[in-house]
C-alpha cells in the first residue's frame, strides 16, 4: 500500500470512527458540541478568519465588528451541527415521519414540476442543510442526478456518495460529463446543482453579495437550450437541528408563452439575487469560508454588469 492510499484509508476510519460516535449521543449534544467546535475554529483555531471577516464586510457593510464575529461564530457552529444532521439524517427521517422535520414552502409548486414530464433543473447554493435537500427529494420518491465534484480521497468519495445515493440521487461528476446532462435533460430528467461555484476568469461575472463573483455559463445554457425550467431551492434550518423549511424560493421557466426569456447573464443574476435574498434573511447559514469571490473580472465583464445596474 502506497503512502498516499494509506494516508486516505486512515482519513476514513477517522471520520467513519466520528460519525459512529456522533450516531451515539443525542442530537441536543450534538448542538452543544457544535457551539464547542465552533469556538474553537473561530476564536482559537482562527481558520480563515481574515477571510471571513472580510467576505462579512462586503456583504453586509453596516455590520458593526461585534455582529460579524456573532455571525462568523453562527455560521461555524451550522457547519459542524449540518454534519452531525448528516450522520443522524438515514436513522432518524424516514417515509413515514418526514413531516416531523421537515416543513414544506411552496411544495405544492414544487412537487407540480417535479411530476411535470420535462426537464428541471433544481439549483441552490452553499446555504443551509443542502445535502439534506437531496436526500428528502429522493425520500419523497423524485429521483433527481447531483453534480458533484468527487472528493480527492476515493474511500471518503465512496462513503459521502453513498449517502447521497439512499433514495434515489445519483451523483454526476463535475468534470467531463456535459453528454450525460444533456441526455438526462433529454429524457426529461431532473439535474440538481450547486450554484454558487467559482468558474474562473472566463465565467460568467454577476453582482453578488456586494461584490462580482464568476458564475458558470453552463447553469442558464441546460435552462435555456432544453427548455427546462429553473427551480431555486432551499433548506433552511429553523432553530433545533434536523427541522427545515424546505421550498421553493423562486422559479424560472423559459418554455411559458408569458415569459420573456433574457440572456445568460440575465438569467445568472437573476438566480443569483434570489440566493442572495436567502443568504441575507440567515446569514449564519451561508458558507462564509467560502472562497467565492476570486481575482477581478475582465473589464469586459465590468462593463456588462455595469450596463445591467444601470
Amino acid at each position: 500500500m502506497g503512502y498516499q492510499r494509506a494516508k486516505d484509508w486512515l482519513t476514513y476510519l477517522t471520520v467513519r470512527v466520528l460519525v459512529c460516535i456522533i450516531q451515539s449521543v443525542p442530537l441536543r449534544c450534538c448542538r452543544h458540541f457544535s457551539r464547542v467546535m465552533a469556538t474553537v475554529a473561530w476564536s482559537l483555531v482562527r481558520f480563515r478568519r481574515e477571510l471571513i471577516d472580510e467576505n462579512l464586510k462586503h456583504a453586509f457593510p453596516s455590520m458593526s465588528k461585534q455582529q460579524r464575529a456573532a455571525t462568523a461564530f453562527g455560521m461555524w457552529a451550522h457547519l459542524v451541527l449540518m454534519i452531525c444532521e448528516i450522520a443522524h439524517t438515514s436513522r432518524k427521517i424516514h417515509r413515514t415521519n418526514w413531516r416531523r422535520h421537515i416543513q414544506l414552502s411552496r411544495g405544492r409548486e414544487l412537487v407540480t414540476q417535479l411530476l411535470e414530464s420535462k426537464p428541471l433543473v433544481l439549483l441552490t447554493g452553499h446555504f443551509g442543510n443542502f445535502e439534506l435537500a437531496g436526500y428528502a427529494t429522493g425520500l419523497c420518491g423524485f429521483s433527481n442526478h447531483t453534480m458533484a465534484r468527487p472528493l480527492d480521497n476515493p474511500y471518503l468519495n465512496s462513503f459521502i456518495a453513498g449517502f447521497r445515493q439512499l433514495n434515489g440521487q445519483y451523483i454526476l461528476s463535475k468534470q467531463g460529463s456535459s453528454d450525460e446532462v444533456q441526455r438526462l435533460l433529454g429524457a426529461d430528467g431532473t439535474l440538481a446543482i450547486l450554484g454558487d461555484q467559482y468558474a474562473g476568469r472566463k465565467g460568467c461575472w454577476v453582482d453578488f453579495l456586494g461584490r462580482p463573483a464568476s458564475y458558470h455559463k453552463a447553469i442558464a445554457l441546460f435552462s435555456l437550450t432544453n427548455n427546462a425550467p429553473l427551480a431555486i431551492c432551499f433548506a433552511r434550518r429553523l432553530g433545533e437541528p434536523l427541522q427545515f423549511e424546505l421550498g421553493l424560493a423562486d422559479f424560472f421557466d423559459p418554455s411559458s408563452p408569458a415569459t420573456v426569456v433574457p440572456d445568460i447573464p440575465g438569467i445568472t443574476q437573476w438566480y443569483n439575487a434570489v440566493l442572495e435574498s436567502l443568504v441575507r434573511r440567515d446569514p449564519e447559514q451561508y458558507w462564509w469560508v467560502h472562497r467565492r469571490w476570486k481575482g477581478d473580472p475582465p473589464a469586459s465583464a465590468q462593463h456588462a454588469s455595469l450596463a445591467r445596474s444601470a
